[in-house]
């Protein structure tokens, strides 16, 4: 153990670039999502249909195969891209594609009064949508982000495949040079794990601010007397 310990170094450069291409993968996945979804909720035809073919080959799409098409396909036809740029365009254009989905289910979900009344204020279609629409769908779309933003840095371990020194890259240099498989491989489990923790703090906090800013409060749970009051059959003294 104190072998795999003594690479400290190596682990935390492993973690920080996991974490970078966690938060960089994540802003484009967000960009994109949030474009192409708008788009799937639009009238015309044309731009739905540009939401459906982004949607459908990136969600349909190997996230290790767009790493492979970006790294080594392009070059072969004069786009090259550094390693680190590659990957991150792989894993934010797969997840992307997820949460645009998530973006035109989230606004679709907004109740239908929101909108009539929207409509009947006479708000044009931006103000529509910036005022109203969006920060409500906003407020459901954040749980959702929060597990595809879990599972892009989990995706990440597949940039050691083209030379990237992430968490999986370091487990391995770790394990090649002490022998020691277990903790090698229980460190680099540990590190995912705090990873995923402080980005599921991030996206509760979030969720908590969208709240007040919506005027919404946490319910609390009912105690015994509410829950008594409440149930069928109980009557209200007077």
């Amino acid at each position: 153990m104190s072998q795999v310990l003594d690479s400290y170094h190596q682990w935390l450069e492993g973690a920080w670039l996991t974490f970078r291409l966690t938060v960089f993968g994540g802003v484009l996945a967000l960009v994109l999502a949030l474009l192409f979804g708008l788009a799937g909720t639009a009238r015309s035809g044309w731009v739905r249909a540009l939401n459906r073919v982004y949607v459908e080959f990136f969600r349909g799409t190997a996230t290790l195969v767009l790493l492979y098409w970006f790294f080594y396909a392009l070059p072969l036809i004069g786009l090259r891209f550094t390693t680190l740029f590659a990957a991150i365009l792989a894993l934010g254009m797969n997840v992307g594609a997820y949460g645009a989905e998530v973006v035109r289910g989230s606004i679709k979900a907004v109740p239908q009064a929101q909108y009539e009344a929207t409509v009947a204020l006479n708000f044009s279609p931006f103000q529509r949508m910036r005022r109203v629409l969006l920060p409500q769908a906003f407020a459901l779309m954040l749980p959702p982000f929060g597990n595809l933003l879990i599972e892009l840095m989990k995706g990440t371990a597949i940039v050691s495949l083209v030379g990237l020194v992430d968490i999986t890259h370091v487990s391995k240099n770790v394990q090649g040079s002490t022998g020691q498989t277990v903790w090698s491989f229980t460190v680099a489990l540990v590190l995912y794990f705090v990873i995923a923790q402080v980005l599921q703090l991030f996206v509760r906090y979030a969720e908590r601010r969208v709240d007040r800013m919506l005027g919404r409060r946490p319910s609390r749970e009912p105690d015994l007397g509410t829950v008594a009051a409440g149930a069928p059959g109980a009557g209200v003294a007077g």
